[in-house]
Protein backbone atom coordinates (compact mmCIF):
# COMPACT_ATOMS: atom_id res chain seq x y z
CA UNK A 1 0.00 0.00 0.00
CA UNK A 2 1.36 3.40 -1.01
CA UNK A 3 0.57 6.20 1.41
CA UNK A 4 1.91 8.95 -0.81
CA UNK A 5 2.91 9.50 -4.42
CA UNK A 6 6.73 9.25 -4.69
CA UNK A 7 6.73 12.59 -6.53
CA UNK A 8 5.22 14.22 -3.44
CA UNK A 9 7.82 12.89 -0.99
CA UNK A 10 10.05 15.33 0.88
CA UNK A 11 13.22 14.27 2.67
CA UNK A 12 14.04 15.98 5.97
CA UNK A 13 17.27 14.27 6.93
CA UNK A 14 16.45 10.65 7.70
CA UNK A 15 12.70 11.35 7.83
CA UNK A 16 10.44 11.11 4.80
CA UNK A 17 7.36 13.33 4.70
CA UNK A 18 5.07 14.88 2.10
CA UNK A 19 3.15 18.04 1.37
CA UNK A 20 -0.09 16.26 2.33
CA UNK A 21 1.30 15.21 5.70
CA UNK A 22 2.69 18.65 6.49
CA UNK A 23 -0.66 20.26 5.68
CA UNK A 24 -2.51 17.70 7.83
CA UNK A 25 -0.12 18.24 10.77
CA UNK A 26 -0.52 22.01 10.63
CA UNK A 27 -4.30 21.71 10.27
CA UNK A 28 -4.56 19.33 13.24
CA UNK A 29 -2.16 21.41 15.37
CA UNK A 30 -4.19 24.58 14.77
CA UNK A 31 -7.55 22.89 15.41
CA UNK A 32 -6.44 21.15 18.62
CA UNK A 33 -4.76 24.34 19.86
CA UNK A 34 -7.93 26.33 19.14
CA UNK A 35 -10.11 23.77 20.93
CA UNK A 36 -7.94 23.76 24.05
CA UNK A 37 -7.60 27.57 24.00
CA UNK A 38 -11.39 27.80 24.14
CA UNK A 39 -11.44 25.13 26.86
CA UNK A 40 -8.88 27.06 28.93
CA UNK A 41 -11.30 29.94 29.07
CA UNK A 42 -10.19 32.06 26.20
CA UNK A 43 -12.85 34.12 24.45
CA UNK A 44 -12.59 34.26 20.70
CA UNK A 45 -13.58 37.91 20.85
CA UNK A 46 -11.15 39.07 23.56
CA UNK A 47 -7.82 40.79 23.04
CA UNK A 48 -6.13 38.20 25.26
CA UNK A 49 -7.19 35.22 23.16
CA UNK A 50 -3.92 35.22 21.21
CA UNK A 51 -2.03 34.63 24.48
CA UNK A 52 -4.33 31.74 25.43
CA UNK A 53 -3.97 30.29 21.94
CA UNK A 54 -0.17 30.54 22.22
CA UNK A 55 -0.27 28.71 25.56
CA UNK A 56 -2.41 25.95 24.06
CA UNK A 57 -0.33 25.62 20.89
CA UNK A 58 2.97 25.33 22.80
CA UNK A 59 1.65 22.93 25.45
CA UNK A 60 -1.08 20.78 23.89
CA UNK A 61 0.03 21.38 20.30
CA UNK A 62 3.64 20.52 21.02
CA UNK A 63 2.58 17.35 22.81
CA UNK A 64 0.42 16.31 19.88
CA UNK A 65 3.23 16.85 17.37
CA UNK A 66 5.75 15.02 19.56
CA UNK A 67 3.39 12.06 20.00
CA UNK A 68 2.59 11.60 16.33
CA UNK A 69 6.14 12.21 15.10
CA UNK A 70 7.50 9.67 17.58
CA UNK A 71 5.22 7.02 16.04
CA UNK A 72 6.33 8.06 12.57
CA UNK A 73 10.09 8.12 13.26
CA UNK A 74 10.11 4.66 14.88
CA UNK A 75 7.95 3.19 12.10
CA UNK A 76 10.23 4.62 9.41
CA UNK A 77 13.23 3.31 11.36
CA UNK A 78 11.82 -0.17 10.79
CA UNK A 79 11.47 0.47 7.07
CA UNK A 80 7.74 1.15 7.05
CA UNK A 81 5.90 3.89 5.25
CA UNK A 82 4.40 6.17 7.89
CA UNK A 83 2.41 9.36 7.38
CA UNK A 84 0.09 11.35 9.63
CA UNK A 85 -3.43 11.89 8.35
CA UNK A 86 -5.85 14.29 10.00
CA UNK A 87 -9.45 13.30 10.70
CA UNK A 88 -11.32 16.41 9.60
CA UNK A 89 -14.63 15.45 11.21
CA UNK A 90 -12.96 14.86 14.57
CA UNK A 91 -11.11 18.18 14.33
CA UNK A 92 -14.38 20.01 13.77
CA UNK A 93 -16.01 18.05 16.61
CA UNK A 94 -13.14 18.93 18.95
CA UNK A 95 -13.59 22.65 18.33
CA UNK A 96 -17.40 22.46 18.66
CA UNK A 97 -17.24 20.39 21.87
CA UNK A 98 -14.75 22.80 23.44
CA UNK A 99 -17.56 25.37 23.70
CA UNK A 100 -19.38 22.87 25.96
CA UNK A 101 -16.42 22.40 28.31
CA UNK A 102 -14.63 19.30 27.03
CA UNK A 103 -12.51 18.18 24.09
CA UNK A 104 -12.37 14.88 22.23
CA UNK A 105 -8.66 14.82 21.39
CA UNK A 106 -8.56 12.57 18.35
CA UNK A 107 -7.05 14.77 15.63
CA UNK A 108 -5.86 11.90 13.44
CA UNK A 109 -3.30 9.12 13.36
CA UNK A 110 -0.07 7.97 11.76
CA UNK A 111 -0.94 5.53 9.01
CA UNK A 112 1.62 2.74 8.68
CA UNK A 113 2.27 0.38 5.80
CA UNK A 114 4.96 -2.26 5.96
CA UNK A 115 6.22 -5.29 7.90
CA UNK A 116 4.96 -4.74 11.45
CA UNK A 117 4.74 -7.62 13.94
CA UNK A 118 3.80 -7.60 17.63
CA UNK A 119 7.26 -6.45 18.80
CA UNK A 120 7.66 -3.66 16.26
CA UNK A 121 4.07 -2.58 16.66
CA UNK A 122 4.60 -2.37 20.42
CA UNK A 123 7.72 -0.23 20.03
CA UNK A 124 6.05 2.06 17.50
CA UNK A 125 3.05 2.43 19.81
CA UNK A 126 4.97 3.11 23.03
CA UNK A 127 7.04 5.80 21.29
CA UNK A 128 4.09 8.22 21.46
CA UNK A 129 3.71 7.92 25.24
CA UNK A 130 7.49 8.12 25.75
CA UNK A 131 7.51 11.34 23.71
CA UNK A 132 4.70 12.84 25.81
CA UNK A 133 6.37 11.91 29.09
CA UNK A 134 9.66 13.36 27.83
CA UNK A 135 7.96 16.64 26.91
CA UNK A 136 6.15 16.62 30.28
CA UNK A 137 9.50 16.16 32.07
CA UNK A 138 10.99 19.14 30.22
CA UNK A 139 8.03 21.32 31.24
CA UNK A 140 8.38 20.05 34.83
CA UNK A 141 12.03 21.13 34.89
CA UNK A 142 10.97 24.58 33.66
CA UNK A 143 8.54 24.83 36.58
CA UNK A 144 11.43 24.34 39.01
CA UNK A 145 13.63 27.00 37.34
CA UNK A 146 11.19 28.81 37.89
CA UNK A 147 9.82 30.49 34.76
CA UNK A 148 7.72 33.65 34.78
CA UNK A 149 5.31 35.46 32.51
CA UNK A 150 3.61 33.48 29.76
CA UNK A 151 6.22 30.71 30.10
CA UNK A 152 4.68 29.68 33.45
CA UNK A 153 1.22 28.67 32.12
CA UNK A 154 2.88 27.07 29.09
CA UNK A 155 5.05 24.93 31.40
CA UNK A 156 2.18 24.21 33.80
CA UNK A 157 -0.33 23.11 31.18
CA UNK A 158 2.40 21.44 29.13
CA UNK A 159 3.33 19.23 32.08
CA UNK A 160 -0.26 18.39 32.97
CA UNK A 161 -1.63 17.78 29.48
CA UNK A 162 1.32 15.77 28.17
CA UNK A 163 1.08 13.55 31.24
CA UNK A 164 -2.63 12.98 30.62
CA UNK A 165 -1.96 12.29 26.93
CA UNK A 166 0.54 9.58 27.86
CA UNK A 167 -1.85 8.02 30.38
CA UNK A 168 -4.85 8.26 28.05
CA UNK A 169 -3.01 6.48 25.25
CA UNK A 170 -2.12 3.62 27.59
CA UNK A 171 -5.76 2.52 27.77
CA UNK A 172 -5.31 -1.22 27.01
CA UNK A 173 -8.15 -1.90 24.56
CA UNK A 174 -9.67 -1.04 21.17
CA UNK A 175 -7.30 0.96 18.94
CA UNK A 176 -5.36 2.65 21.76
CA UNK A 177 -1.58 2.36 21.92
CA UNK A 178 -1.83 0.71 25.32
CA UNK A 179 -3.33 -2.47 23.89
CA UNK A 180 -0.43 -2.93 21.46
CA UNK A 181 2.20 -2.13 24.11
CA UNK A 182 0.64 -4.55 26.61
CA UNK A 183 0.57 -7.33 24.00
CA UNK A 184 4.26 -6.73 23.27
CA UNK A 185 5.81 -6.17 26.71
CA UNK A 186 3.99 -6.01 30.05
CA UNK A 187 7.02 -4.56 31.88
CA UNK A 188 7.26 -1.65 29.45
CA UNK A 189 3.50 -1.09 29.65
CA UNK A 190 3.39 -0.92 33.45
CA UNK A 191 6.55 1.21 33.58
CA UNK A 192 4.92 3.84 31.34
CA UNK A 193 1.70 3.55 33.34
CA UNK A 194 3.54 3.99 36.66
CA UNK A 195 5.47 7.06 35.47
CA UNK A 196 2.27 8.61 34.09
CA UNK A 197 0.36 8.07 37.35
CA UNK A 198 3.32 9.40 39.37
CA UNK A 199 3.35 12.55 37.22
CA UNK A 200 -0.41 12.95 37.78
CA UNK A 201 0.07 12.79 41.56
CA UNK A 202 2.96 15.26 41.32
CA UNK A 203 0.81 17.62 39.27
CA UNK A 204 -1.91 17.43 41.91
CA UNK A 205 0.62 18.18 44.66
CA UNK A 206 2.06 21.16 42.79
CA UNK A 207 -1.25 22.71 41.81
CA UNK A 208 -3.68 21.57 44.51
Amino acid sequence: MKLVNPREQIRLGAISTSRTELIDLIKAWLAISLAFAILLGGSLFSFGFINVFMIASLSVGLGFIAHEMAHKVVAQHYGCQAEFRAWDNMLILSVVMSFFGFVIAAPGAVMIAGPVGTRRNGKISVAGAVANLSVAAIFLLLLFVPVTGILYPIARYGFMINTWLALFNMIPFWMFDGKKVLQWNKLVYFTILTISVAFIFLNNLLFA
